[in-house]
């Protein structure tokens, strides 16, 4: 017999005997995508009969992902705050980190203005447009493929108000925010080195890593950023959680309060400083 559950179950084993990371979750989104259904509904097939079609569909899928591709690379999206964004070889892949920043600045009241640095896919600028629909938001990048596709989910979105232009961090960017806000390249070369085969081989190198053990890039926009922000705005960056201490050295002197926010596993991950001195 061909049924759903006992194909999952082998495939589930396959995974992780490949080493692939949450092999059942994997495995049970490689199924959704094929049958074209959301993942919990899956609970509710365990007894279909899965024709040779499917089952070709699946075994090219599953290859992919044992051969260590991302799963949203392979089924090209992935959620985000509430967001679908496309997701490929042009951008990182979103982050649950990245995604704790969205929801720490939604908290916030609503800006007249927001500067995304290094916006990747889009995911950060896109999900504070969603969240404050009257802010005028303008996301950066230096790559142009990621620029071409953070477009792309400003249209998949219905978000097209929001600007996307080419600059290196602050290099063309022209007039000044209410926030500042970055998720820059934060790894050292060993923690690339020593990362999962999906990040290293899949996720563009110069979106991850900075010199400086991952701190170049991060110094870099907490220093310049205050001329770019308005009175009492805002510079919020996700970072390393070795950073910290370094950071608040170079924030403190520039800014009138800058402070350390935990992400959800408690660990130092944000840098939030307000009101540029």
């Amino acid at each position: 017999m061909t049924t759903l559950l006992i194909v999952l179950e082998k495939t589930k084993r396959f995974l992780a005997d490949k080493g692939v990371p949450s092999a059942r979750v994997d495995a049970e989104w490689l199924f959704a995508h094929v049958l074209n259904c959301k993942r919990l509904d899956l609970y509710l097939q365990y007894e279909k009969e899965l024709d040779e079609s499917v089952l070709g569909r699946l075994r090219e899928l599953v290859k992919r992902r044992a051969q260590r591709e991302p799963l949203q690379h392979i089924i090209g999206h992935c959620d985000f705050h509430g967001l679908r964004f496309k997701s490929d070889a042009r951008a990182l892949i979103p982050r649950p980190e990245t995604e704790e920043l969205v929801a720490l600045l939604c908290e916030h009241p609503q800006p007249a203005s927001i500067l995304d640095l290094g916006t990747g896919t889009g995911a950060i600028a896109l999900s504070l447009a969603k969240h404050f629909p009257h802010s005028d938001v303008l996301a950066i990048d230096k790559s142009r493929e990621a620029l071409s596709l953070a477009s792309e989910n400003a249209a998949i979105n219905g978000l097209e108000r929001v600007r996307f232009e080419p600059s290196d961090w602050f290099e063309s960017v022209r007039g000044t925010f209410d926030w500042i806000v970055a998720n820059p390249p934060y790894l050292s070369e060993e923690e690339w080195l020593s990362a999962e085969p999906e990040v290293r081989s899949h996720d563009p190198q110069m979106a991850l890593v900075a010199a400086h053990q991952g701190l170049a890039d991060l110094a870099k926009i907490v220093t310049q950023a205050r001329t770019f922000l308005n009175p009492n705005g805002l510079l919020a960056l996700e970072m390393g959680i070795h950073h910290a201490d370094a950071l608040l050295e170079i924030a403190r002197p520039l800014y009138a309060t800058a402070f350390i926010v935990n992400d959800l596993s408690r660990r130092p991950r944000f840098l939030l400083a307000k009101d540029p001195l």
